[in-house]
């Protein structure tokens, strides 16, 4: 029997402050709005209490932001797509910005187990004015626990509609991706964080962000593996291999600081629930 859930989270800016409202049904929530920055800056954590989906389960998060509001949305620990006996596992979120909003979205891994049929889709709306700066970072299979990913097929798509689109299905049995100097080299980890906007950024000001990240590659155990790029002067990307989590989601936090910083004049104080 398909375990199905549903989540609504609406920033709106009150009197300075980042307010979230949620309404869900089936399992899947929000816990207490957190203000470690101040009250213009509203961090929620997700919560999926079965902890995982299997074969026929379906997730779907819409999140919007109303005008000058700013959320950042993470998860306290992996989304996990078990072994599947015929049908898809499906997570599917969609974030719409008005005017002047600004959003975070940095869930913890994806983790692909053996035998998953699974997809994890992501869309993105930006109103003029408005930036979104998030992650994506899958794992198939489990190496450190000696689990590969020897079957199944695992579907990532990314998209801003009319601006950009990524989107890659991954069978366990294609060798020459999995394994080849020009597909994944036998990595198992695939990170992506983006910087999207609702209007183009300025040559100087994208320039700017890649030479940043270039410098934090340049220092980083992944920097044969990784590179930072614009693919349209309303993105800019950073995009990784890794034989495990640990190195991509370090990166990922590397660069989302720096950029925080760069973008936004703010600090990057870690999320609580990454330390727990």
């Amino acid at each position: 029997m398909a375990w199905n859930a549903t989540l609504s989270l609406d920033y709106t800016l009150q009197a300075g402050k980042t307010i979230a409202r949620f309404r869900h049904d089936g399992p899947l929530r929000i816990l207490q709005s957190l203000y470690p920055e101040g009250d213009a800056v509203c961090h929620n954590v997700l919560v999926h209490p079965p902890g995982g989906l299997v074969g026929g389960d379906t997730l779907a998060i819409a999140v919007t932001a109303a005008p000058g509001s700013h959320g950042l949305i993470t998860t306290p620990g992996a989304t996990r797509f078990y072994e599947s006996l015929g049908d898809t596992a499906l997570q599917h979120t969609s974030i719409r910005l008005e005017a002047g909003a600004r959003a975070e979205w940095l869930p913890m891994e994806a983790l692909c187990y053996s035998g998953c049929l699974a997809e994890n889709h992501l869309t993105l709306e930006l109103a003029p004015g408005a930036e979104l700066m998030g992650w994506d970072v899958t794992a198939l299979g489990l190496p450190a626990a000696n689990q590969p990913f020897a079957q199944g097929s695992f579907c990532q798509h990314l998209e801003m509609p009319g601006v950009w689109l990524e989107r890659a299905r991954i069978h366990a049995d294609d060798t020459l991706l999995m394994n080849s100097p020009l597909g994944l080299a036998g990595r198992r980890c695939i990170a992506t964080l983006f910087f999207v906007t609702g209007s183009k950024l300025e040559r100087n000001r994208r320039q700017l962000a890649l030479d940043l990240a270039r410098q934090v590659l340049e220092a980083h155990p992944l920097r044969h593996a990784a590179g930072a790029t614009s693919p349209d002067a309303q993105v800019l990307v950073l995009r990784a291999l890794a034989p495990l989590v640990e190195p991509a989601m370090d990166l990922m936090k590397q660069v989302w600081k720096v950029w925080r910083r760069h973008f936004w004049e703010k600090a990057a104080p870690s999320p609580r629930i990454w330390s727990v």
